[in-house]
């Protein structure tokens, strides 16, 4: 199997975008940073494949994906799905949040992460 996570070609893109966290991605990658949920080590703006994740788990094989205004349009609805399959056909299971999921209730935010995990205690 050919190389798939953080390819050469975008690293200077993933770079980018983790300097430019949107405030709810900061907001979460506070709450996950140093494996502060459960112990699980996250990543965030981690390249897979063509894509750029918001955050991944590799222990849980979890895409965390942060939902603004762009998503919720009939062409942002179609990218997501389009993106969520492919992802999921490599085995991966992709939580989305809107935005504002995480000014209005981060806790419950974190119980849904946490409870998708699929092993306990790493």
């Amino acid at each position: 199997m050919s190389k798939i996570h953080n390819l050469k070609r975008l690293e200077k893109f993933r770079k980018k975008l983790r300097k430019r966290l949107t405030t709810a991605e900061a907001v979460l990658w506070t709450a996950l940073k140093g494996k502060q949920l459960e112990g699980r080590k996250f990543r965030r703006q981690h390249s897979i494949g063509n894509y750029i994740v918001d955050f991944y788990c590799p222990s849980e094989k979890l895409v965390i994906e942060l939902d603004g205004a762009g998503h919720f349009t009939y062409e942002g609805s179609q990218k997501d799905e389009i993106r969520d399959n492919y992802l999921s056909s490599l085995g991966l299971r992709v939580i989305r949040f809107e935005n504002r999921d995480l000014k209005n209730n981060l806790d419950a935010v974190l119980k849904v992460i946490s409870d998708s995990f699929k092993t306990t205690g790493i």
